[in-house]
């Protein structure tokens, strides 16, 4: 399982990649697994400020809904329009092409409270 050192994580399962005030957001490899096909994704949020660990959409696996949750505070800027013709590439690769959405953060010190590479490796005991 990967675990990329460039990202950081929650315990919801969530990662994001800080660039400048820009984050792309996404579900881990763990996640994705622990739901298994991803069916659906259902992100209608573009446009609106939410807070950190608030749901920005959900993803439907064959046998479960999983709400979605900011990682950081922000607005949401972009949803990836993949996704909605190719669900699986959040199963295929959840750190590329299976990115969920990208935000304009608002607090970036948000991000250095969040897991590192270790600690979320630590927490889904690999």
């Amino acid at each position: 399982m990967e675990f990329p050192g460039t990202l950081r994580y929650t315990k919801d399962h969530e990662w994001i990649k800080l660039e400048g005030n820009t984050a792309t957001v996404g579900i881990t490899e763990f996640a994705q697994r622990e739901l298994g096909d991803i069916v659906f994704v259902d992100i209608h949020s573009k446009g609106k400020q939410l807070a950190a660990n608030e749901i920005f959409g959900t993803v439907e696996a064959v046998k479960t809904v999983s709400d979605l949750y900011l990682p950081v505070s922000g607005t949401v800027v972009e949803i990836n329009p993949e996704l909605d013709a190719n669900p699986e590439y959040v199963n295929k690769d959840p750190y590329g092409k299976g990115w969920m959405v990208k935000m304009s953060i608002t607090n970036p010190t948000e991000v250095e409270q969040l897991l590192d590479a270790g600690a979320y490796k630590q927490l889904v005991g690999e």
